[in-house]
């Protein structure tokens, strides 16, 4: 299908965005790497007025080491995010998701801020900045707002952008001492949207797991933490009759819907299969680290 007419505007910088978007009375999107807007408007499930490129800001541009964390820019692209060594340095976990993506073609352009603020449920990056509890840099024409990992993924494709206001950057903060990170997935090739997959942290101390963090996706309408597998796991050493209690307790954390794709018991099967594999490959680390 071809897409509506629409008209098009260059965004010299982030107040001119907010002011034209203001004019435009909200007949308006934002444009950054355009690998979810361009198929939304060929498939004519948005039909909006004027396109804003906010792609060549300089303000949502560029990876930087903070005394707060690790600050990603929102048009930061998914390969950067791969491959930057600021990444692999500070936020590991979120360079393992990456690979996941897509295909390279898609991340050499689509952006890490346009994916977060998507939410699309079967994204990657979405649970990956809950587990890590990542903090969103949004501005607005009344200024500038952090909101938490936690209180940003609001519902199935909603967040707390707010119309009109934009997501400049991504606040990584440094993770515990000896914490130990781990994401994987089950898809059935290599870049198709994900069965089932999960961003794990553990928080080790002598041998046992002093805190878990478990988020799982594309089993819910946002990333969805486990809580009864992180209490499962709270406090006991990483034994297979740990990994198996933790797995046991899934059931009371997702719940996840039949669809056209997959059943849902079989999605939380998948769940539990995932969850095991990414705990027993943690356990020669945790015994590394209780030496």
């Amino acid at each position: 299908m071809k897409p509506p007419a629409f008209g098009y505007r260059l965004a010299e910088s982030i107040p001119q965005a907010l002011e034209t978007y203001a004019e435009l009375d909200g007949e308006a999107v934002w444009l950054a790497g355009g690998h979810s807007i361009v198929p939304a408007l060929a498939l004519r499930l948005q039909a909006p007025g004027v396109l804003i490129d906010i792609s060549r800001l300089p303000e949502l541009a560029g990876i930087a080491l903070t005394g707060d964390g690790l600050r990603i820019g929102a048009t930061t692209t998914h390969a950067e995010i791969l491959s930057h060594p600021l990444v692999r340095a500070h936020a590991p976990m979120l360079a393992e998701a990456a690979q996941f993506v897509a295909h390279p073609a898609i991340r050499n352009r689509a952006t890490f801020g346009g994916n977060l603020a998507l939410a699309d449920p079967a994204s990657e990056f979405p649970a990956v900045a809950r587990c890590l509890g990542a903090v969103f840099d949004i501005v607005g024409l009344e200024g500038a707002r952090e909101v938490a990992a936690e209180d940003f993924f609001l519902d199935l494709f909603t967040t707390a952008i707010a119309p009109g206001e934009i997501l400049r950057s991504i606040l990584i903060p440094p993770q515990p001492a000896g914490a130990l990170m781990r994401f994987d997935e089950l898809a059935r090739r290599h870049g198709d949207f994900a069965m089932v997959g999960a961003a794990v942290r553990l928080n080790p101390d002598g041998g046992l797991i002093a805190d878990a963090r478990i988020y799982f996706h594309s089993v819910g309408p946002m990333p969805m933490r486990a809580r009864a597998a992180e209490a499962a796991l709270a406090g006991r050493p990483l034994s297979p009759a740990t990994i198996q209690a933790a797995r046991q307790a899934l059931p009371q954390d997702l719940d996840p819907a039949d669809d056209a794709s997959l059943p849902g018991a079989t999605r939380l099967h998948l769940a539990g299969v995932l969850l095991g594999r990414i705990l027993t490959h943690l356990v020669p680390r945790i015994t590394e680290n209780a030496a």
